[in-house]
């Protein structure tokens, strides 16, 4: 295994505190710090710490023998997943990600909405209390919480949200909302919402960031969710969602297709949001880890570009060692304690906030000490 030296993100919604603290670090920091990479994407890869070979080269140049025949026979010359420690201090832009197909085709057609031809399939991990915003709720219950509000510019979107046909419903409201965005109808709304208080103060809080933007109104048809530590959403295509506040371990395949619907000053194209959105209802947005052995745990999702299993151990609940699963390459990030990493080749000891690689060769991981650790692979 190799120690990875990763690059942090510094986005106007990160946090001054939460990355430090995970990394022993003075805080707060000069800027917020919204982002710890992990991984081989190109716009901000890793690198070895002894050599100093950014992991996107070291991959280049030893494909198979990083990744494996049947990693690069799968997705090519290119680690499939992305691990990040994220830290939102601020809401983030609502958005949603294409199917590998849509991405495919749209990106070889030369979309300005697509950047790459891959899909961009996500989960994020709470390590603390976290809000999002995640799916859409069943419309008729959204219809009647707008039409409650006694704003006279709600009733076409209210209209829209009762149709019979749920998928309908939502597509036609968020047609509404975003095809043609009426910054007074959302400061209406908005005074409205602050009027009532209660689940009503989201609308309130996201337009004192996003004053007039109609992501204020489309926010209020998805479902808000507070996880518990350990919990985790998982976004897969075409689910619309937005991180509020919070820090947690997100692993997504690694792309940058991102299709945003408000909640931002970039551009919101909403015919291709329209096209790629799943316009169904999520009754329950949590999902729940599941234990895979004593201290090892998962979060079951249907794709191939990654998995995510989590190991405690030492005294406070963990097991005395945990044997985390082998195959394709994998990134081990410890985000509690001092753990000792074992592949049975080159052994590596991590802090909190530290992060190592191990290349496709090596076969199941032994960890011990005392702490918490994350693994992100292939299946």
């Amino acid at each position: 295994m190799e120690l990875l030296e990763s690059p942090i993100r510094k986005y106007a919604w990160g946090s001054l505190t939460a990355i430090a603290r995970l990394q022993g670090r003075p805080a707060p920091t000069a800027e917020p710090e919204a982002e710890l990479w992990m991984g081989a994407h190109p716009a901000a890869p890793s690198r070895l710490a002894v050599s100093g070979t950014s992991l996107v080269d070291a991959i280049a140049a030893d494909p198979e023998g990083l990744l494996g025949a049947s990693g690069v026979e799968r997705f090519g010359p290119r680690l499939p997943f992305l691990l990040k420690v994220l830290a939102a201090a601020q809401p983030l832009s609502l958005q949603a990600h294409p199917t590998l197909a849509q991405a495919r085709a749209a990106h070889a057609a030369g979309h300005p909405s697509y950047v790459d031809g891959w899909h961009k399939p996500e989960m994020l991990v709470a390590l603390t209390d976290f809000d999002a915003l995640c799916g859409f709720r069943d419309p008729a219950v959204t219809a009647a919480d707008l039409a409650a509000l006694g704003v006279a510019g709600l009733e076409e979107t209210v209209g829209a949200l009762r149709q019979d046909d749920k998928a309908a419903a939502l597509h036609d409201a968020v047609r509404g909302l975003l095809g043609k965005p009426d910054a007074r109808l959302v400061e209406e709304v908005v005074a409205a919402c602050a009027a009532r208080g209660g689940a009503y103060s989201l609308a309130v809080e996201l337009a004192e960031r996003y004053p007039g933007d109609a992501g204020v109104i489309v926010a209020m048809l998805l479902n808000r969710v507070r996880l518990r530590q350990g919990e985790a959403v998982w976004m897969p295509a075409g689910n619309l969602h937005a991180y509020l506040r919070g820090v947690g371990v997100e692993i997504m395949a690694a792309s940058d297709n991102v299709l945003r619907g408000g909640l931002t000053p970039k551009h919101v194209d909403v015919e291709e949001l329209l096209r790629v959105l799943r316009f169904e209802v999520l009754d329950d947005p949590v999902t729940r880890p599941v234990d895979v052995a004593p201290g090892l745990v998962t979060w079951p999702v249907p794709v191939e570009d990654f998995t995510l299993h989590r190991a405690l151990v030492g005294p406070g609940g963990g097991a005395a060692a945990v044997r985390l699963p082998g195959g394709g390459p994998r990134i081990v990030l410890c985000v509690r304690g001092a753990v000792r990493i074992d592949d049975g080749v080159v052994p590596v000891t991590l802090a909190a906030g530290q992060a190592a690689f191990a290349p496709a060769t090596r076969r199941e991981l032994a960890v011990s000490g005392e702490g918490d650790v994350f693994q992100a692979a292939t299946p």
